[in-house]
């Protein structure tokens, strides 16, 4: 009977030792992603800033009281918006919070600010990452 409990125990240790190197691993690779589309958006690049997200008619975008959906629609809503440098600005993020939905889901709530030449802007956002085809993809972007 010890020798059970002992394996349980056990087996519950390595679970969750597991289930933390997987939220520390899966974090960074989030990170590394919001670190790379800050690059991309502050070398006016919103080709490879749009790179973070699924690249599917099933993405969504939620931003100024418009829910838009698809990687193409969200892509040229940036470019009319952005048009130039000076519009673009420099992007920051305050990251707030990661935290896992599930298995293979993430949302992530955080804040921006744009340092520009038309104008300061600044907002909050929640996006939801789910890992598609063994990569981390923007689904959902509800930003304000």
């Amino acid at each position: 009977m010890k020798t059970i409990v002992i394996a349980v125990i056990t087996s519950v240790l390595i679970c969750s030792c597991a289930s933390k190197n997987n939220l520390v691993q899966d974090s960074n690779e989030i990170m590394n992603i919001l670190n790379q589309q800050e690059e991309d958006w502050n070398n006016n690049d919103l080709e490879g800033f749009m790179e973070g997200y699924w690249k599917s008619e099933s993405l969504f975008f939620y931003s100024g009281a418009k829910l838009k959906s698809g990687w193409i629609t969200t892509l040229m809503s940036y470019k009319k918006k952005y048009p130039d440098k000076s519009y673009a600005g420099t992007l920051n993020f305050k990251i707030i919070k990661i935290s896992p939905i599930n298995t293979g889901a993430y949302f992530v709530m955080g804040e921006y600010e744009l340092i520009r030449e038309v104008g300061d802007a600044n907002g909050t956002f929640m996006i939801i990452f789910k890992r598609i085809d063994g990569k981390w993809k923007i689904i959902a972007d509800s930003s304000c």
